[in-house]
């Protein structure tokens, strides 16, 4: 389900990134009169969708809680360049020194939610569904997988324990494909059970598992057309629910559409989160 619920570590997200930047005081909004009041505007640079408004609220809250934010824009949203997406009015030291903080959520999550929007349309009008991994900004996984459902993608297995993923060392250690799937299924846990193959001799052997779902890892387009013709077929002759098939490798923006249209379920895309461009973000006293 591709629900978009907050993370529930929020707090400490913030609390984390707070402690960082801010140490034992800020030294230099301490010149400021602490009395001295003022307004301030986040302007959006580049087009962007927007995520991270839960983040930024949270920084001016645990700063100074007399700070007011008012947004213009929903996370999800899709914001043109030269937008104002908040506007801030309180005590001039709480905005100075929750300003950087507030910004480097607010880019980072935003920069992952554009990408994911941009991976999502690339396959709108297909079955396929874009995926993101574990390869996250440390500390911020919970944060960033928000931002990809924000962003219009999916998301896969939050952490180890979750799901079982038996890839390529783990079939080697487990004795092979049959073997790792049975011990997964054997321990009961519910839990959804993937297993990668790296050819078509390796996906039979899969489909005759319990495996759930099956990684195509760096299958060609062909070979993923005949997986899926395999997969189908198998599913016919032994009227079993079709297994889930995903694909994973270094496709590119414009091997998308085509990737999509082999008939896969999935495609799973690290990029998506490891090789996030921080979208540029302003705040400026009016």
């Amino acid at each position: 389900m591709n629900s978009i619920e907050l993370p529930h570590d929020i707090e400490a997200d913030v609390a984390r990134a707070l402690a960082e930047d801010l140490g034992d005081g800020d030294v230099t909004a301490a010149l400021i009169d602490p009395a001295a009041q003022a307004r301030a505007e986040v302007r959006c640079n580049e087009d962007a969708v927007l995520c991270g408004r839960a983040w930024f609220d949270e920084v001016f809250r645990r700063i100074d809680p007399a700070v007011v934010v008012e947004w213009r824009f929903d996370d999800g949203a899709d914001v043109p360049a030269g937008e104002t997406v908040c506007r801030l009015q309180g005590r001039a030291r709480a905005l100075l020194s929750g300003e950087r903080t507030a910004l480097n959520f607010l880019q980072t999550l935003s920069g992952t939610a554009t990408s994911a929007r941009r991976f999502a349309r690339a396959v709108a009008g297909t079955r396929t569904r874009i995926l993101d991994t574990r390869k996250t900004v440390p500390g911020l996984r919970r944060a960033q997988k928000y931002a990809v459902r924000c962003g219009g993608a999916w998301n896969h297995r939050h952490g180890l324990y979750d799901a079982f993923l038996i890839k390529e060392n783990h079939v080697l250690a487990a004795g092979g494909i049959t073997e790792a799937v049975r011990r997964a299924a054997e321990q009961g846990k519910g839990l959804m059970i993937e297993v990668e193959v790296e050819s078509l001799d390796e996906l039979r052997e899969a489909l005759a598992t319990e495996a759930d779902r099956i990684m195509l890892d760096d299958f060609d387009l062909e070979s993923m057309r005949e997986a899926v013709r395999i997969r189908d077929a198998h599913a016919a002759a032994t009227g079993a629910k079709p297994k889930e098939l995903e694909a994973s490798g270094s496709a590119g923006d414009k091997d998308l559409r085509a990737i999509a249209e082999t008939g896969v379920d999935f495609i799973s895309i690290g990029a998506m989160t490891k090789h996030v461009r921080a979208i540029d973000f302003s705040m400026r006293f009016a």
